[in-house]
Parts: C-alpha cells; structure tokens; sequence
C-alpha cells in the first residue's frame, strides 16, 4: 500500500499533496465545479468504487474543500458544493488540463475548454483570458465541450448505431 503522507518533508507542495495527492480527489472536486454534485452522479461519471467516492468525499469536508447539503429527507441525499477552500484550486485545475493538452493531446483536439463568462474569450494555463486579458477566477469561468470531447461522443454514438 502507498503512503499518504510525506513524513520529514518540509514543503508546501507535500503538505498539499497529503490533501488533494490521491488519484481520484481533483476529479472529484473537477466534477463538483462542473456541477456535478450529487453522489450518483459523481460516481456514475467518474466509474469510481462508492466506497471509495464515500471515503473521498468525508475527506474532503473534513478539509473544508467540500460542504455536503441536503436536498432531500426519507432518505436524505445530499448535494456537494465547493467551499472557497475548494474553489481556490481553480488555478491548479486549468493548469493540469492545459498541462495534459499539450503534453497527452488528443488528435481531435482538447476534450474541454474553459471559457470566460463575461467575453466567451478563452482562458490560458495561467487563469488569464485570452480575448480581454482579464485575470480570472474559478467563478468567471465555465467549461465547455471542446472538439476531442464532440469527437468522442461521435465515435461512441457511432458504435452504438452499429
């Protein structure tokens, strides 16, 4: 079994990593920040064990990353939010999928794109849009499906029509 813990490391990346490191935790606040917030949905999206989402989920209110609220009694289900915690690894999000683009492309292009709200401008690696060089945050931004993802979803459907 891996170590979670960086024992003797003085470093804020370590420190960091002891949070967010496991595989699944950034998908899992990348798909709370793209609205995925109830737990069906964030484990039929992401294929995870639900007990392994449950176990991420608890650390991650137990962080603060997430809140956990309830949208319905008898049973309760609960919907997942980002705390502002959360919502400051934005940066770290765009950099890694702007990272993946350029270092793993897909031939049909990138899967997503994120996109300024206020001017549909796209956003750099750094959180800067492109069209009005304005600095952006996690909330002046949205994703949107980009030509990798259209091409997927075509080839799937084409292999369904078969």
């Amino acid at each position: 079994m891996l170590r979670n813990d960086y024992p003797g490391q003085v470093c804020s990346i370590a420190r960091s990593l002891e949070v967010i490191g496991e595989r699944w935790t950034l998908l899992i606040v990348r798909d709370v920040m793209n609205g995925r917030r109830r737990f069906d949905e964030l484990q039929k999206g992401l294929g995870v064990a639900r007990n392994v989402l449950s176990a991420r989920l608890q650390r991650l209110i137990e962080e603060d990353i997430l809140e956990r609220r309830a949208y319905q009694q008898g049973p309760e289900r609960y919907e997942y939010f980002l705390t502002e915690k959360g919502l400051d690894l934005w940066p770290a999000l765009v950099a890694l999928l702007h990272w993946g683009d350029r270092h793993s492309p897909s031939p049909e292009g990138p899967p997503m794109l994120i996109v300024h709200k206020g001017c549909g401008g796209a956003v750099s690696d750094r959180g800067i849009c492109e069209s009005c060089g304005k600095l952006l945050h996690a909330r002046d931004a949205r994703p949107v499906p980009g030509p990798g993802l259209k091409s997927a979803i075509g080839n799937a459907d084409a292999v369904a029509a078969r």
